[in-house]
C-alpha cells in the first residue's frame, strides 16, 4: 500500500470547537475522547514519529483525504519504559462512503495497543512522495441548529496532511452481564448487547436506518489492530468505532451490523434493529441485502478464538434464517460497483450465503486464519437449530477449574466420558458438569472432584451437595474390598464383592438401597458461568 496522493482535509471534530482537552479530562463512561495529531514531514519511505499525550489512550487510527497506497505501523510504550509490538494499520478500504464528499477522508482500522500515554507509528510512503505540511487552522464554529454529527470543513484551504487519532475509549458499562456461554440453546442466538448496554449516543447519528427488502447473504470481516484486548474493553472498543465511524469519518453510524469480541460477547453495530434488514456499510458494492459481522482482531495469522467463531457463526445462522436463506446456499447479487468492488456496476455475481469482505473487495479482509474457518462458520450457522455437541460443549467448558480436572482424567478419552451439558450452579458457588459416565463438582472451598458409577447414582440419590454428605472433597480411592470416596461430611464406600454402597456419617455406616437410575439435578438448566 503506497501513497498515491495526499490531498489535505481539516476536521472540525468536537475539541476544535470546544478546545483541546487538557491532561486532566479524563473519558466518561458516555463518551470517547478522540484527539487528532498531525503527522507532520513525512517525506518518501519510512517515517517513525513519536507521539505523547498525558491523557491516556489505547487506539490508534489514521486519517487523510487519500488513504491509497500507505503502510503504517503503530506500537506502544508500556509501563516499565519499554515498548510493545508493531501492529499494522490497515485502511478501511470497502467500508464506508465509496465517494466522500468535497473534503472527505479516509481513515484506517482504529488499532488497540492497550493503555498507554505514549505510541511510535512508522507509516511508508513512496521515495517521491511530497513531505506532508500541517494542515490549516479550523475555521470558527458554524451556527444554526446541531447536526448530530460534526461535518468536516470545506472552506479552508486544504493542507497536504496526515494525522493520528488518539483514542480514550471510556470505562465499560455498568451490568453487562457475564461471559457469555458458547453453549447458547438450540434456536436462539448468542446474547445481544443492544446500543443501549454499550453505550451509543444515538445523537451523534445523521439520518434514519435504510432498510432492505430483504437480508440475502451475511459478510464476515475483522477490525484488524491487537487481539490483546480484555473482556471490559470491548464496549469501549465499541463505543469509540462507533464515535470514530460517525464523527472522524462522517459515516452517520457505525459501518457494521454487529460485532463480535474474542469472549464472544455480541454486540449490536448500526441503528435499526437486530431482527430488521438495515443496511450498513461494510462491503462497498455489496451492501445491499446483505448483513454484516466484525470480529474485533487481527485474523491474518491468529485465527479467532473458538467462542468468538462459534457466536459469531450462531448470529449469523440466526440473521439467515429470519429471511428462509440456507447458510451452506448460494445467492446473486448484483454489484453496486465502485471503487472498492472489483466487480463492475450491475454484474450479476454468484456468491455464497456467506462470504467474506476479500470475496469481492480489494481487501484482506477477514484475514487468511479466518478466511480458513469460512467452511465452519457455514456449517455451524446451518446447524443454528441443532443442539450443540460434545465439542462444543468442551469448548464452553475451556479455561475453567471443571475442564481441567477432566482434561487431566484424559478429557474426551477419561473414564467420565464426554459433556453432555453446559457448566451449571448447584447450591450456592458450586458449579457442576455432567458427562456420559458421571459429573465433576467444583466449590471454592473443594476444588474440583469427579463422581461417576454407583457412588454418583447413590449421592445423587441422597440429594446431590443438598444432602447430608456435601461435596466430594477426592476422587474414588481404590481398596482391594472397597472404592471409597470423601465428602465434607463423610464418606461412601462400594463393595465390590456385593455391589452395595454404604454411607458413613459420624462414624455411623448405613447400607443404601440400590440407585437404579442416573440422577438427574433441575439446576442444569440455570444460567451457565465458567470458574477459573
Amino acid at each position: 500500500m503506497l501513497f498515491t496522493a495526499l490531498a489535505a482535509t481539516v476536521m472540525l471534530l468536537p475539541w476544535a470547537i470546544s478546545g483541546i482537552p487538557d491532561g486532566d479530562e479524563k473519558p466518561t463512561a458516555g463518551a470517547p475522547l478522540l484527539v487528532q495529531q498531525p503527522l507532520t514531514d513525512l517525506g518518501g519511505g519510512e517515517t517513525i514519529r513519536e507521539l505523547h499525550q498525558d491523557t491516556p489512550f489505547s487506539m490508534v487510527a489514521l486519517t487523510s483525504a487519500d488513504l491509497t497506497g500507505t503502510s503504517a505501523r503503530v506500537r506502544a510504550k508500556k509501563d516499565d519504559g519499554s515498548w510493545g509490538q508493531w501492529y499494522d494499520v490497515e485502511p478501511l478500504e470497502g467500508v464506508g462512503a465509496d465517494t466522500p464528499s468535497p473534503g472527505g477522508i479516509r481513515g484506517t482500522d482504529p488499532v488497540f495497543v492497550g493503555r498507554t500515554t505514549t505510541v511510535q507509528i512508522a507509516v511508508t510512503r513512496p521515495d517521491d512522495a511530497p513531505a506532508t505540511r500541517p494542515a490549516a487552522p479550523a475555521a470558527p464554529a458554524p451556527t444554526g441548529p446541531a447536526l448530530g454529527y460534526v461535518p468536516a470543513n470545506v472552506e479552508q484551504p486544504l493542507a497536504e496532511n496526515v494525522t493520528a487519532v488518539l483514542i480514550s475509549p471510556p470505562e465499560a458499562p455498568p451490568d453487562l452481564g457475564p461471559l457469555p456461554n458458547a453453549a447458547t440453546p438450540a434456536g436462539q442466538p448468542p446474547r445481544i448487547i443492544n446500543r443501549v448496554e454499550w453505550g451509543a449516543d444515538e445523537g451523534m447519528r445523521c439520518g434514519e436506518p435504510r432498510y432492505d427488502n430483504k437480508i440475502r447473504a451475511g459478510v464476515l470481516h475483522h477490525t484488524a489492530g491487537s487481539n490483546e484486548y480484555g473482556p471490559g474493553d470491548s464496549a469501549g472498543i465499541i463505543r469509540s468505532i462507533y464515535e470514530y465511524h460517525t464523527r472522524t469519518l462522517g459515516w452517520c453510524d457505525i459501518a457494521y451490523n454487529a460485532m463480535v469480541d474474542k469472549y464472544g460477547q455480541v454486540f449490536e453495530g448500526r441503528a435499526g434493529g437486530m431482527t430488521r434488514p438495515v443496511e450498513g456499510a461494510h462491503t462497498g458494492g455489496f451492501n445491499h441485502n446483505t448483513w454484516g459481522v466484525a470480529m474485533l482482531g487481527n485474523f491474518e495469522a491468529v485465527p479467532p478464538t473458538p467462542i468468538q467463531l462459534r457466536n459469531t457463526s450462531r448470529l449469523l445462522g440466526w440473521v439467515l434464517g429470519q429471511s428462509g436463506v440456507d447458510p451452506l446456499g448460494s445467492v446473486v447479487l448484483p454489484s453496486e460497483g465502485g471503487s472498492f468492488t472489483k466487480f463492475p456496476f450491475g454484474a450479476p455475481t454468484t456468491l455464497p450465503a456467506i462470504f467474506t469482505h476479500r470475496d469481492v473487495g480489494n481487501t484482506e479482509c477477514p484475514g487468511a486464519a479466518a478466511y480458513a474457518l469460512l467452511p465452519e462458520v457455514r456449517n455451524i450457522a446451518a446447524r443454528f437449530n441443532d443442539p450443540p455437541g460434545p465439542e462444543q460443549l468442551a469448548e464452553t467448558l475451556r479455561g475453567g477449574a471443571i475442564h481441567a480436572k477432566w482434561e487431566s482424567l484424559g478429557g474426551m478419552n477419561s473414564y467420565l466420558g464426554r459433556p453432555t451439558s453446559p457448566e451449571a450452579s448447584g447450591l450456592g458457588a458450586t458449579r457442576y458438569v455432567t458427562f456420559e459416565h458421571g459429573a465433576v463438582y467444583w466449590s471454592p472451598e473443594t476444588g474440583a472432584e469427579p463422581v461417576t458409577g454407583e457412588l454418583y447414582k447413590a449421592w445423587g440419590a441422597l440429594g446431590f451437595e443438598r444432602g447430608a454428605l456435601g461435596l466430594p472433597t477426592s476422587a474414588e480411592i481404590a481398596e482391594p474390598l472397597w472404592i471409597v470416596q470423601n465428602f465434607q461430611h463423610g464418606t461412601l464406600n462400594f463393595d465390590r464383592e456385593k455391589g452395595t454402597v454404604t454411607r458413613v456419617t459420624d462414624g455411623v455406616p448405613v447400607e443404601l438401597p440400590p440407585a437404579d437410575l442416573n440422577p438427574v439435578q433441575l439446576e442444569r438448566f440455570t444460567p451457565p458461568s465458567n470458574p477459573v
